[in-house]
């Protein structure tokens, strides 16, 4: 199967007549879309306007994460945080860039005592993107006034705008958060840094949570050290804040369903509105010419992912490619339903044990989430 047997998702029409596709009879004759046929425009301005929690963390609240009562460290993440997000209420820390919460003009304010950041540091699916979400949504200021992003999204931001004019369109917010900064890449660490550090003296409090650096293979306290180490002068602004526990996505749950077959997974796609089906090589050729600040929007639209031919990808290029597609597609809540392979097995033992080993891992971690959650698309 190739690209070509789907479409645009803009082409798609929706028809009460129906075809016959070899080998599982009458379906409807619409055929879903294709990734491989995509290759989004994102402007700058939707770049900014999209800094905000992604669709999966809209609703959810520091009354809505679950701390395991094993993990004394979880509530204490909580406290802490609402805590953090109660102190940022009142006027800008500078009074410079944007009005007050109440629109009463530019008065300066006394810059809060104490660390203006806070770093959020364990292991993949405890909850840290939600705990992030969760602080941005309790500041009390408008939306706005507050950022939320991957590290990818931020440097994507920086490209589109400029330096300079990203330092102006940030200066007057209350908070940025910045999700899985990305302590492998040492050039955009030293600018993102640079960054950071205008910011933190416009007054701007700031949130993040990191990766692991390359050779860090174990989970305990890398992250946290080498985050404070990579960012350098601003170390003495963050507070790190340690949550220990398990992959939450996998806490009592059912294993991932074993993969289907690629008739099953092809009528799945024409049975669903708003699926995509495509060939998963096809598809990983096609990545590498999309960048993968575009991968959100390639997924716009979507409401299931249909995968033919999974297999291992063949180098390392490829899989953090595939490890942003499957953070957008978590984001995003859209399930995958795929033949071929399981995927605890897309990555190879070698890419699994080196220095992006926790990236794999959280992708394995959430792909599989959201294989479960295509399980209903299947009709038995």
């Amino acid at each position: 199967m190739s690209c070509s047997l789907a479409r645009p998702l803009d082409s798609v029409t929706v028809s009460s007549s129906s075809a016959t596709v070899s080998g599982f009879g009458s379906i409807p004759e619409a055929a879903p879309a294709s990734l491989c046929t995509r290759e989004p425009h994102v402007p700058a301005d939707r770049l900014v306007a999209e800094m905000v929690p992604p669709p999966r963390f809209d609703s959810v609240r520091f009354d809505t994460y679950l701390p395991d009562p094993n993990q004394p460290s979880q509530t204490e993440a909580v406290r802490v945080l609402s805590g953090f997000a109660a102190g940022l209420g009142g006027a800008h820390a500078t009074g410079a860039g944007r009005r007050g919460f109440f629109g009463f003009g530019k008065a300066k304010a006394k810059v809060p005592a104490g660390p203006r950041g806070v770093y959020l540091d364990g292991g993949y699916g405890v909850g840290k993107t939600h705990l992030l979400a969760s602080l941005w949504h309790a500041t009390p200021a408008e939306p706005s006034l507050k950022a939320f992003g991957t590290f990818v999204e931020l440097t994507n931001l920086v490209g589109a705008l400029g330096f300079q004019k990203t330092v102006q369109t940030l200066s007057g917010h209350r908070l940025l958060c910045i999700d899985e900064f990305e302590l492998d890449d040492p050039g955009d660490t030293v600018l993102v840094s640079t960054l950071l550090g205008k910011l933190v003296d416009a007054g701007v409090a700031l949130a993040a949570t990191s990766n692991t650096l390359p050779g860090k293979l174990g989970e305990g306290r890398f992250a946290s050290v080498d985050f404070l180490r990579e960012i350098q002068g601003l170390s003495a602004h963050f507070r790190s804040l340690r949550i220990d526990g398990e992959d939450y996505r996998h806490r009592g749950l059912p294993e991932a369903p074993a993969p289907y077959s690629d008739e099953e997974v092809t009528k799945a796609a024409y049975a669903t509105e708003g699926a995509s089906l495509d060939d998963f090589p096809h598809l990983l050729d096609h990545l590498a010419r999309v960048h993968p600040s575009r991968y959100g929007a390639l997924t716009d639209g979507l409401k299931a992912v249909c995968l033919t031919d999974v297999e291992p990808v063949p180098d390392q290029s490829t899989a953090l490619r595939l490890v942003v597609l499957a953070d957008r597609l978590y984001d995003r809540e859209v399930p995958v339903l795929a033949s071929g392979l399981p995927f605890d097995r897309l990555f190879s033992e070698e890419m699994l044990n080196g220095g992006y080993r926790k990236k794999y891992f959280r992708a394995i971690s959430r792909l599989t989430a959201l294989a479960r959650d295509a399980e209903r698309l299947v009709k038995h």
